[in-house]
């Protein structure tokens, strides 16, 4: 790795300057840059490192001074790590030294320690101390070589059993939140992991009193998620908030992964869920709507001309290109949103002809709106215990013999997307063909998952949603689902909190017959009013 009349310049020179001095050298002993400060300082890019990646180190050595006379730090060691440095080298020194004839200089180390990375182990490096004749009479090259064949069995098991990508994900808890709202957004983070095929690997949360406007988080805090994806051999870092382009490439950039925002995992979601023509249409124009602002910052062949001297000439930049196609696409889709609003307003037109009422179910995500429609209408629509477990809209006919004369009494119900907590407004633009079907209703059906300890907050989020479109919608009935998982005393409180609402079970088919009775009561009054 290093001589003992290079070392003892090393620590020469950090002497004479005052400051930690940091030396990277490659595999064949070149010395590729030398930086004065600290480790995590004078670090390289991860976009410059040799290589990089789970399987592998990235092909530098590096060889500090200090002068404290204790082990490497955590930054120091944790540098390390997010550098994937083959070998570091720390030199303790004395602060005084000699020079002799000619230049040589020795005295100035006290002591040593070699620190590497380890692959499967409960800490991720180890250290171990020795005089500076031990370091220097390492064979360094044999260790590497064998540090990066266990790092290659590692990675190669661990491609084979994963299925599907390994997540770290992250929250921040800032002054404007609860600690309860902040741990129900929190799970239903991983909740939204999991429904998105993910395995949820480790989960890091920081108190903060606002949002770093560059990282989000802290710098300490940053480097330890990217030490904790780095160990627990994660593949993507989800953030439990929106984050703009900066922040994720500044994230990037800092942990050497992948790292999404919570638009973008439910983005993820509503594209593996939509199964429809309609459906895979609105998710494409929310995606690409998503994507257009997040162009810029993927480096210097994305960046545009015309900054100053020698940058300006004729044609257009990559980035220009690619802005005018999605913009073009978008446009495009924009169109066929408008025709897909036109044929459903025709459908709808067509039902008020029948004399046809009309009731949207609305309301939280995994509330048991798809279950409902299944109970009342013997319906086969897809229902599982996952967030946005269907996307497309479903419209089903339920008949109803009148309680006085018997009489059938046809009405239509139709299954919307699920709401949740700060619904992206990229997905409300394009999936305002779909939430029409809501504001031209006759009556709405608000589900909610009585059993889910959050429901209050949830039942606030969708109103605040329907508050929001441009139409207000008609007259609706309060129907708190899963009712059975409820212990008695809980259920008494609500009921008494709301009278006006109805109590079932979907998947138990309880309470089912005064749910009917109360739709013909709701359309009644709807079409009066």
């Amino acid at each position: 790795m290093v001589t003992p009349e290079l070392a003892q310049r090393v620590a020469a020179i950090s002497t004479d300057i005052n400051s930690p001095l940091c030396v990277f050298m490659n595999r064949r002993g070149q010395i590729v840059r030398v930086g004065v400060g600290s480790l995590r300082q004078t670090q390289i890019p991860l976009v410059e490192l040799p290589r990089y990646g789970d399987d592998r180190l990235c092909g530098l050595r590096c060889l500090v001074t200090q002068t404290e006379a204790e082990p490497p730090s955590q930054a120091i060691l944790t540098t390390m790590a997010l550098q994937r440095l083959d070998l570091l080298g720390v030199m303790v020194l004395t602060g005084a030294g000699s020079r002799g004839r000619g230049g040589r200089v020795s005295g100035y180390i006290e002591h040593t320690y070699l620190a590497h990375l380890v692959p499967q182990a409960e800490s991720p490096w180890r250290v171990a101390a020795m005089a500076l004749d031990q370091l220097c009479s390492q064979d360094f090259l044999a260790l590497v070589e064998g540090l990066e064949a266990e790092f290659r069995r590692a990675f190669t098991a661990r491609q084979v059993d994963q299925h599907s990508d390994l997540v770290v994900i992250v929250g921040l808890l800032t002054q404007n939140l609860t600690s309860d709202h902040f741990l129900h957004r929190f799970e239903e983070l991983a909740r939204l992991v999991e429904s998105a095929g993910g395995q949820v690997l480790e989960t890091i949360y920081q108190r903060r009193p606002r949002p770093h406007p560059q990282t989000v988080l802290g710098t300490g805090k940053v480097q330890e998620v990217a030490l904790v994806a780095q160990t627990a051999g994660a593949n993507l870092v989800v953030f439990d908030r929106d984050l703009s382009p900066v922040q994720v490439r500044n994230l990037e950039n800092l942990m050497g992964l992948r790292v999404v925002d919570r638009t973008e995992l439910i983005l993820d979601i509503f594209a593996q869920r939509a199964r429809t023509g309609a459906g895979k249409l609105q998710v494409e124009l929310a995606q690409l709507e998503y994507q257009m602002p997040r162009l810029t910052g993927r480096g210097r062949a994305m960046s545009r001309l015309g900054g100053g001297i020698g940058t300006r000439g004729p044609g257009e930049t990559k980035l220009e290109t690619e802005r005018r196609t999605i913009q073009r696409r978008i446009n495009r889709l924009q169109q066929e949103v408008n025709q897909l609003q036109a044929h459903r307003s025709r459908l709808r037109h067509q039902r008020q002809s029948d004399n046809l009422p009309s009731i949207a179910i609305v309301g939280y995500t995994n509330a048991g709106k798809s279950s409902l429609v299944n109970a009342l209408t013997n319906a086969q629509v897809y229902a599982a215990d996952q967030l946005f477990a269907t996307l497309d809209p479903t419209t089903r006919r339920l008949t109803i013999p009148d309680p006085v004369t018997q009489r059938p009494i046809s009405l239509v119900l139709t299954d919307t997307v699920g709401f949740i907590e700060e619904l992206p407004a990229s997905l409300m633009d394009a999936f305002r063909a779909t939430l029409e079907e809501v504001t031209e209703a006759d009556a709405l059906i608000q589900v909610v998952d009585i059993s889910h300890p959050a429901w209050p907050d949830q039942i606030n989020w969708v109103m605040e949603i329907l508050k929001s479109m441009p139409v207000t919608p008609g007259p609706m009935l309060l129907v708190f689902n899963k009712s059975d998982r409820v212990d008695a005393a809980a259920l008494a409180v609500v009921q008494s909190r709301y009278p006006q609402a109805v109590f079932i079970s979907a998947t138990e088919r309880w309470g089912l017959e005064v749910l009917r009775d109360r739709l013909l009561q709701l359309i009644a009054y709807a079409g009066a009013g």
